[in-house]
């Protein structure tokens, strides 16, 4: 067994109804004091929807001064985390919460750490670069996907429109609230995009080649697969079933816990450039790529993708050669985004022939990723990838 570190959100607390709770959770950490500040990042969908109404109501109740920042966009921008951090530096706010999907929690790590640290953002980006300290954080997902609320990675969008990620220990919050109320109703399309997004963490995370690679992530990946499989089809298909929302929510918190120590790969390496060029969401990225990195990937990692086949699909057929059912996994896969609802390849996003070149080029880019892939990715076969998911 090679060596390796695992680290992960110290406290996770699964509570439903909890975000309404947020201020009472809050009121005992060691910061807390009558008044102090606190930064509650978000976006405005939130916002419109009233899913952080009860949370900012309870953490005034209990005597917090409330600043929110709700400006976060899809795919958020670096200049969107330089301006709520002068903010929170303003309003010296002394705990940052991140409210939302992955864009406000990863927004809301990168606050934390420049709110009281020196170090320029444009230094950060890469692995182990954040240095110094952050403020008390603590991150609350509204939907089952990114897993962002236990993983150590926050990705932001530069100005050249290219995906840079910051990994740092120091990202990991000092609690995930896990609120399986905040998911209710969410939208199918949605509900679908960020499940098969987690999906894709715990495929990634099984079959890295990271250094780091690791049997506790492994033992994760097939948890999640187990949650996530199982309920994802009564999550979209009847989005006020709690049982099945709670079961998703935790799937992606373990899958998050697999990847944020066992690196992702090419299906999120190829993603990247998909949602910053083009503005398709994360999830529905990933998943548009997922079956054909697959494919390229099956003659290096074959024997690992049989499986994990039986933990998405229990009944799929285990007594037969692990080429077999590798190539029926895949290809229920495939099916499912369909069955889900979700566009069945790249054209229908808005993605032609001749986009692939530079959606190739960029993807190459993304050498953090695509150096945990279990076979070596090139310029040409991202190209070709692309092509198989038009």
């Amino acid at each position: 067994m090679n060596d390796f570190i695992f680290n992960t959100t110290p406290s996770i607390r699964h509570v439903s109804g909890g975000a309404a709770k947020l201020g009472k959770i809050l009121n005992g950490l060691p910061f807390a004091r009558q008044k102090a500040a606190v930064m509650l990042v978000t976006d405005p969908g939130i916002m419109k929807l009233g899913l952080a109404t009860p949370a900012i109501d309870d953490l005034r109740a209990y005597g917090f001064d409330v600043t929110l920042f709700d400006s976060v966009e899809p795919d958020p921008k670096a200049s969107t985390v330089i301006e709520a951090a002068e903010l929170a530096r303003s309003k010296n706010i002394a705990c940052v919460v991140g409210f939302g999907g992955g864009s406000s929690m990863d927004v809301a790590k990168v606050i934390a750490l420049l709110a009281c640290n020196s170090q320029p953002l444009d230094k950060m980006y890469g692995v182990d670069q954040a240095i110094g300290r952050r403020l008390p954080l603590v991150l609350v997902p509204t939907t089952a996907g990114t897993g962002s609320e236990v993983t150590a990675i926050s990705i932001l969008t530069t100005g050249t429109e290219e995906k840079k990620g910051i990994v740092s220990a120091i990202l990991l919050p000092d609690i995930a609230l896990l609120d399986p109320d905040l998911t209710l109703g969410l939208p199918p399309h949605i509900t679908a995009a960020t499940g098969v997004d987690a999906m894709v963490h715990a495929i990634e995370a099984y079959t890295s080649r990271s250094a780091n690679s690791n049997p506790i992530s492994r033992a994760l990946a097939t948890q999640a697969l187990d949650l996530l499989g199982a309920n994802i089809r009564d999550a979209v298909s009847n989005g006020d079933n709690r049982e099945a929302r709670g079961n998703m929510l935790l799937g992606s918190m373990l899958a998050g816990q697999a990847f944020a120590n066992s690196p992702v790969a090419a299906v999120h390496a190829l993603a990247y450039p998909i949602g910053s060029l083009f503005h398709v969401p994360h999830g529905l990225s990933n998943a548009l790529v997922l079956a054909e990195v697959m494919r390229f990937n099956a003659p290096e990692c074959g024997p690992q993708y049989a499986e994990l086949a039986p933990h998405v699909f229990p009944d799929i057929s285990v007594g037969r050669s692990s080429q077999a059912i590798v190539s029926e996994f895949i290809e229920r896969l495939s099916a499912l985004n369909s069955e889900l609802g979700l566009e069945p390849g790249l054209r229908h996003v808005g993605i032609t022939q001749a986009d692939i070149p530079r959606l190739a080029s960029d993807a190459m880019n993304q050498t953090r990723l695509l150096v945990n892939n279990p076979k070596e990715v090139r310029m040409e076969d991202a190209a070709r990838i692309y092509q198989a998911s038009l």
